[in-house]
């Protein structure tokens, strides 16, 4: 694995650790802001907000797919062929 590699895998990583704490953090301040508000809490923005969090949750899942499949071919393996214990 070339060091381009390793620094892409580390950054996708810090990049999915940030999104679940501010995914942690958006539930923390709906439920602090729905305690406060009451019926004027605006549901439909925060999940909307919550909802695009994850949708680039997933895309670091896809994309850490990805990047595994490129490692394992350039070393000459086969995707899908390496178990893991």
């Amino acid at each position: 694995m070339t060091s381009a590699e390793t620094e892409a895998r580390r950054a996708l990583a810090r990049l999915r650790r940030a999104l679940e704490k501010a995914e942690r953090e958006m539930e923390a301040l709906e439920g602090a802001l729905v305690h406060a508000e009451g019926e004027d809490f605006p549901s439909d923005t925060y999940g909307d907000a919550v909802a695009a969090i994850r949708s680039v949750l997933a895309f670091t899942d896809e994309e850490g797919r990805r990047l595994r499949e490129k490692i394992l071919h350039t070393g000459g393996l086969e995707p899908g062929r390496v178990r893991r214990g």
